[in-house]
């Protein structure tokens, strides 16, 4: 049955088949180039660069600047490659001022300091190239378009897809007949035993990392015919290349190039074929991938992991006796706040104790488990929902419904925990983020039950808590006994359970720990916290929203976490208190918040690489070791003094006792000739 898309113009099924396919083909093209750079900078650096879609935005707008000033054929080849190259360039600086100096941190550290870069991108972008989308010329010579199946494919993307799999030969190429090449596949197995041999990991680092780039920035570049030129272009893509290299496996470009086709072909026939889910179905046959081939396609099992985030800072313990009356305190000067501050002041402060919540549970999970999600913002959004339907729905009370939320957001947990503890590592972050887009796009879609992107509106506090400081009081008294609870977990006989699955599987699997159920246990309550802080910040914002349940609220979880300090009591409740305040107060002085930010988290990153909490705990037994030192030196002072000063007396006293001796010796014998005159007498 033909298929009329206007007045001149009947299109086949068929040929709308084919025409999708052949458009997903050229976006495969793009998505292959940034999504192996990826690939190959994580594969050697273990750097998970979430600035990757920032160098592609980059060599977009580069591009875009060079096409305008160059002309002619030679010049819009010239001014893509140019782009790419000083892009590329860029990314060295990158590399050799910012993560050289972040080696040594754990992985997810250098996340954050990427995620800094990203944001300072962004708002760059706008400073530069202003906030309007941006339209690139045409490329010279493939303006036109081919007849095939009856239908017109345009030149330029018979360009791109021929250009793929001439770009996947030539990094075979590079990676199997150059010395280089062999040297970066190496590193990638064992960065140990290449460093054993000689071999300067700095400058080959900086070489792959600059590589990776190139193929970002030229992906980029290669869009602008095609596409607009937007501010927004470097998450959409960073989300994709994610899912690309995690389904095509870690460290395989061959892998990377079939998942780039896989996912651009179902980007082009999900709208047509599946409508009603086509803004997930690409996280869908993620999440089938992952657990039915945890490793990908072409990926490798990975060997079960003998250390993990959490284990690379000071063990820690809980709060003395002391330390617990300075927090009692703490919580008691908190609670006096409302009396000092203004409405506005408790509000942001309400929203500041509700993100600690999210915080905590992420920390848990992260620290304690190991296990690094990347999705941890759906069990927030859910126990929103779950509050605001119990509110408008079934009109319950309002701290009634509170509790409902993380009843609804441990559900949703304890049904993605089955599946997502099963995987490690990348793998299971990349996991939760395909449950937690999923859990989105649910919310975003069903406008019958959610409101879809209207929202639920009108979830209004009761009376004792409607105003600012009622409110503060209300989040202050479920937020201290919900931290409370995490810190017992955490230090109870099943948080330690918990860190032995993450030092070591095959150990405590060994002594009868069952791994898969301890983790998800801990998965659930760490989405039952999450929802507890989404519950009242439904009621805080008085409307639900999908956006609750959003990538970059995951990653803002992400970064609260690090920032404070991973293995730290207090680290998620400072990180969560410096980056929300922080972020807030930064929207209201600068119309580049995110550039200002964005430097706040570099710098704090190279200042404090274990996290805030985590250095300053750092430079406080660095300073009671020194102190202990000069304690045990003047111990030792004292001691060589007193072996002297006793060595002296000795010497003296046995002087005088051989003095003694021989005087008395002498009379002896003076005696004994006396006797003996006398006798002779």
């Amino acid at each position: 049955m033909p298929i009329f898309l206007g007045p001149q113009s009947i299109v086949t099924p068929m040929q709308l088949v084919f025409v999708q396919f052949m458009t997903g083909l050229a976006s495969a093209a793009s998505l292959f180039l940034v999504a192996s750079g990826l690939s190959i900078i994580f594969g050697v650096t273990r750097i998970v660069n979430f600035a990757h879609g920032a160098f592609y935005m980059l060599g977009a707008y580069v591009a875009y600047t060079l096409t305008e000033q160059l002309s002619g054929a030679i010049g819009f080849w010239f001014a893509l490659l140019a782009a790419a190259v000083i892009v590329a360039a860029l990314g060295c600086l990158l590399e050799m001022v910012l993560l050289r100096r972040i080696y040594h941190a754990p992985e997810l550290f250098q996340l954050l300091a990427t995620f800094g870069v990203t944001l300072m991108v962004e708002d760059l972008v706008l400073l530069i190239w202003g906030p309007e989308d941006l339209v690139g010329p045409r490329a010279p010579g493939m303006s036109g378009a081919v007849v095939m199946f009856g239908k017109y494919i345009p030149t330029y993307d018979l360009f791109l897809i021929a250009l793929g799999p001439i770009v996947l030969v030539a990094l075979w190429l590079l990676f199997h007949r150059t010395r280089w090449g062999v040297l970066v596949r190496a590193a990638t197995h064992d960065r140990g035993m290449v460093a054993a041999l000689g071999i300067n990991q700095k400058w080959l680092f900086t070489g792959v990392f600059a590589l990776g780039v190139f193929l970002a920035a030229i992906g980029g570049a290669l869009q602008i015919p095609r596409d607009a030129v937007n501010h927004s272009m470097d998450l959409s893509i960073i989300v994709e290349a994610f899912v690309v290299v995690v389904i095509g496996g870690l460290g395989s470009t061959t892998g990377a190039f079939l998942a780039a086709i896989l996912v651009s072909e179902l980007n082009a026939f999900g709208i047509l074929v599946f409508p009603k889910i086509s803004l997930v179905l690409v996280f869908l046959v993620m999440a089938v991938v992952l657990v039915v081939r945890p490793w990908g396609f072409f990926g490798k099992p990975q060997p079960p992991q003998a250390t993990a985030v959490g284990n690379t800072v000071r063990p820690w313990r809980p709060l003395n006796r002391t330390e617990l009356t300075i927090a009692g305190g703490v919580v008691l000067v908190i609670a006096l706040l409302p009396f000092v501050l203004g409405n506005y002041a408790l509000t942001i402060g309400s929203e500041i104790l509700i993100f600690t919540l999210f915080a905590a549970s992420l920390h848990l999970l992260m620290t304690v488990g190991g296990l690094a999600s990347f999705g941890h913002a759906a069990y927030f959004g859910l126990g929103a929902y779950g509050a605001a339907f119990a509110a408008t729905a079934f009109g319950m009370p309002m701290v009634v419904a509170i509790l409902a939320g993380p009843v609804l957001a441990a559900f949703g947990a304890a049904i993605v925990g089955w599946f997502a503890v099963s995987l490690s590592g990348v793998y299971f972050a990349m996991l939760t983020l395909a449950f937690a887009q999923i859990v989105w796009s649910i919310a975003f879609q069903w406008v019958d039950v959610t409101g879809g992107d209207n929202g639920i509106l009108g979830i209004w506090p009761d009376a004792f808590a409607s105003s600012p400081s009622g409110f503060f009081w209300m989040t202050l008294a479920f937020a201290v006994p919900a931290l409370a609870l995490l810190q017992m977990v955490i230090f109870s006989p099943f948080g330690f359970a918990l860190r032995a699955t993450r030092d070591s599987e095959l150990r405590s699997e060994s002594i009868g720990i069952d791994r898969k159920r301890t983790q998800w246990v801990a998965f659930v309550v760490a989405g039952a916290v999450a929802g507890l802080g989404g519950a009242l910040f439904a009621f805080l914002k008085g409307s639900v929203f999908p956006d609750f349940m959003s990538i970059s609220v995951s990653i803002d979880g992400l970064v609260m976490v690090l920032l404070g300090g991973i293995e730290t009591v207090l680290g998620p409740i400072v990180g969560a208190i410096v980056f929300k305040a922080l972020s807030i107060w930064l929207i209201s002085q600068t119309d580049y918040s995110k550039l200002v930010l964005g430097l706040a988290i570099i710098a704090m990153v190279v200042a404090f690489p274990k996290g805030i909490v985590g250095t300053l705990a750092d430079w406080r037994a660095k300073f009671d070791a020194r102190r202990a030192r000069k304690l045990a030196g003047g111990v030792a002072t004292a001691a060589v003094a007193a072996t002297v000063l006793g060595g002296v007396v000795g010497t003296a006293t046995g002087t005088l006792t051989d003095a003694a001796a021989t005087d008395t010796s002498h009379r002896n014998v003076a005696h004994r000739n006396a006797s003996h005159q006398e006798i002779d007498r």
